[in-house]
């Protein structure tokens, strides 16, 4: 595959020769040209040289999917500058342990946003991004390398503690380049945008991706069926990606020609019956259904291609990327090397090391085999993590928040079967001896709420009088998963 563009602020002002006036992005009534969006860039751009961000220097963005989200980020990268995303589900003092973490030299945010606010340390700007700072600036642009880190997108690991995976401006236009080939990622698509754009799939198989092929962007800031269909009806959204609950969701409207416009549909992050599969190609209008597998620090992994079979994209991730090597250990842990896998985390050597062995492979945590078709089946997580709604639930973070309760002596989280989300989270408790029965399970659910993101909350709570341990004093968590 030729590489056409080595940066992505390269690809993306290049947006305005090949596509022009053509529609680019729609978020209420502001519309822009290709052309416009791409002046709108270049101005953000000379707002962040303006403000002393230098090349290479880190700035954080809190915020919802919008237009400015988008063109707050790109003018970022224009700027020389290093993108860190950060989860708008996460509470202040987790998004300031991210931020912070990250050597951040400003703070955007969209304040008010869920009731969230954040306070940034002395000498940090926190800027608002509905204000008038991304049009304040003259048009400039920052020579910048293929191979320099274009953004740092936090993770968690086994301990739950989030980790930076760093990625270059190379790795994300070849990965991204191939994904919209696979989705069937058209040029003058009306991409309707529902994953966050502080994930990777938001950012680049959303943004990176529509901005490669020439596709209208339509960013939703927080999901709503009914609004959905209204968008889709009324901007006749072609491209709709999103994780299996979105799809359940839209097999329960009523009016089908409502959604007549669609042609193409991606999912994944959860795993996805044959039946919702099967239901979608045959009740819904899309043309193409991809799923595939993949992680914050190797982007693109697997992803299915066209023509396959019900069977093939509910039950499988698909096969290797062009370029990505897939090995199953000894242990059945997915290996994975090339191209596509993270620098490094961030100011993490010990971390780095850990997950990236000598020879290149990265150590994904998961666990699955290949089929007699040469496609990825992934059956289990060894890193005990699980996926709600498309978002990544970390049981030792949470059974971490959860211990922080003052009548709570421990705990043990694991995820459990939901129709509409995949997964949800199930925590089982201890009580301190003189706490029993003072606590009850919508008092322990309503604290957390105030504590974590609403994804991380369990939505079951099970007292027990003691948890089952090994001879190591470890959690046999199968033997909670089977009670």
């Amino acid at each position: 595959m030729t590489q056409l563009w080595e940066t992505i602020p390269e690809m993306v002002l290049s947006a305005a020769d090949r596509f022009g006036d053509a529609e680019a992005v729609v978020d209420g009534p502001l519309r822009l040209t290709f052309t416009e969006v791409v002046d709108r860039i270049r101005c953000a751009a000379g707002a962040f040289a303006g403000l002393g961000i230098k090349k290479g220097e880190r700035v954080a963005l809190w915020a919802p999917n919008s237009a400015d989200w988008m063109i707050a980020a790109f003018g970022l990268l224009t700027a020389g500058g290093v993108l860190v995303p950060v989860n708008t589900r996460f509470k202040s003092d987790e998004a300031a342990d991210v931020i912070g973490r990250s050597g951040a030299k400003a703070v955007l945010v969209e304040k008010g946003f869920l009731g969230q606010d954040y306070t940034a340390p002395a000498g940090v700007p926190v800027i608002d991004l509905k204000s008038d700072f991304l049009s304040s600036g003259s048009p400039f642009t920052c020579a910048v390398s293929g191979t320099d880190i274009s953004d740092i997108i936090f993770t968690s690991g086994t301990t739950g503690r989030p980790k930076g995976a760093m990625m270059n401006h190379l790795q994300t236009l070849r990965a991204y380049e191939e994904w919209a080939t696979l989705a069937d990622l058209r040029r003058g698509d009306r991409y309707l945008m529902i994953n966050p754009y502080f994930h990777t799939f938001g950012l680049k198989a959303g943004l990176v991706a529509s901005f490669l092929r020439g596709a209208t962007m339509l960013p939703v800031a927080v999901f709503d069926v009914d609004r959905v269909v209204e968008l889709i009806e009324a901007e006749r959204i072609t491209m709709l990606p999103g994780p299996p609950t979105l799809y359940h969701s839209l097999l329960t409207v009523t009016d089908k020609r409502r959604l007549a416009s669609l042609r193409a549909g991606v999912t994944g992050a959860a795993d996805i019956p044959v039946e919702l599969v099967r239901r979608i190609r045959d009740e819904l209008p899309f043309q193409s259904l991809m799923t595939g597998y993949g992680l914050t620090e190797a982007g693109n992994v697997t992803l299915s291609h066209p023509g396959d079979t019900p069977e093939d994209v509910a039950k499988t991730a698909g096969l290797p990327c062009e370029g990505v090597e897939v090995r199953i250990a000894d242990d059945g842990e997915v290996l994975v090397r090339g191209y596509n896998v993270m620098q490094g985390y961030l100011d993490d050597p010990v971390a780095t090391a850990a997950t990236i062995d000598e020879d290149g492979w990265l150590r994904t945590g998961d666990l699955g085999h290949f089929n007699e078709d040469g496609r990825l089946l992934i059956v289990g997580r060894k890193k005990d993590m699980y996926i709600v709604g498309g978002f990544n639930a970390y049981p030792a973070e949470i059974e971490g928040f959860l211990l922080e309760h003052p009548a709570v002596a421990q705990a043990a989280v694991i995820g459990v079967p939901d129709e509409r989300l995949g997964q949800v989270g199930k925590a089982f408790v201890v009580l301190k001896g003189s706490q029993a029965g003072t606590v009850t399970a919508d008092d322990l659910t309503k604290w957390s709420r105030d504590r974590m993101a609403g994804f991380k909350v369990p939505r079951y709570v099970e007292f027990l009088d003691e948890l089952p341990l090994n001879a190591t004093g470890k959690v046999m968590k199968d033997q909670l998963i089977n009670r």
